[in-house]
């Protein structure tokens, strides 16, 4: 190489572009979106969130006000169940401590009067002593009836129930109330006389368990009547 060439002139300076204005150049990123616009989405987020985390309002069974009315019903058959184990549990007791001895003769020669010497007597016992039992255990079905009273499948195993212990108890109570009216009234024709004169506790007791009874049989009539009228109200 001659000493006479021209030495090659200097490179220009380089122009530096920034990399995120040549990919928008390209359309490889977007612009950035303005600033009133990216600070929208922080004001609209806890709105959103907002929507989101409220609680739906679904209408529980237990507070619809279509329930009010079966509700009251079932609160009156809890209290009734109540009111009748005191009449049953009543009868049951009287006519089992009902015996009398009469004290104007001796140790050989005495006269008792024995409830379990009435077969009718001894049955009305049981059958008291049996509903005052089964109150109690309805206690806790009858109360959840309260809280659900959509419960239809124990409404109508309390109904059977309710209608099996009216007809048991009416047996037993009209059964007993023959024998009482027996004991006070005698039978002429058959020479029965009359046992009242003689054996009063026993005749006042057993006429006490008789109404007792036949207030409780009421009671139940009264709960098979609610019972068949929340049912077809479902």
């Amino acid at each position: 190489m001659s000493t006479s060439e021209a030495a090659p002139a200097p490179a220009p300076a380089a122009t530096v572009i920034p990399i995120d204005d040549v990919a928008r150049h390209h359309g490889k990123v977007p612009a950035p979106p303005p600033a009133a616009s990216s600070a929208a989405p922080p004001a609209a987020a806890p709105a959103a969130a907002a929507t989101t985390a409220a609680p739906r309002k679904t209408g529980l069974p237990f507070f619809r006000r279509a329930d009010r009315g079966s509700r009251c019903v079932a609160l009156i058959d809890f209290v009734l169940r109540i009111a009748a184990f005191g009449p049953t549990l009543a009868a049951a007791i009287a006519t089992a401590t009902s015996d009398e001895t009469l004290s104007v003769f001796t140790q050989f020669f005495q006269f008792r009067a024995r409830f379990d010497d009435f077969p009718a007597l001894l049955f009305f016992m049981v059958a008291n002593a049996i509903a005052a039992g089964y109150l109690v255990l309805s206690l806790p079905f009858s109360a959840a009836v309260v809280l659900r009273p959509q419960a239809i499948g124990l409404r109508h195993l309390l109904l059977v129930c309710d209608l099996i212990m009216v007809g048991m108890l009416t047996a037993a109570a009209a059964a007993a109330a023959a024998i009482v009216d027996l004991a006070h009234s005698g039978n002429v024709r058959a020479n029965w006389v009359p046992i009242c004169m003689q054996f009063h506790g026993f005749c006042q007791r057993t006429s006490g368990s008789v109404v007792a009874s036949f207030l409780a049989v009421l009671v139940f009539v009264f709960l098979v009547i609610l019972a068949a009228f929340a049912i077809r109200r479902r």
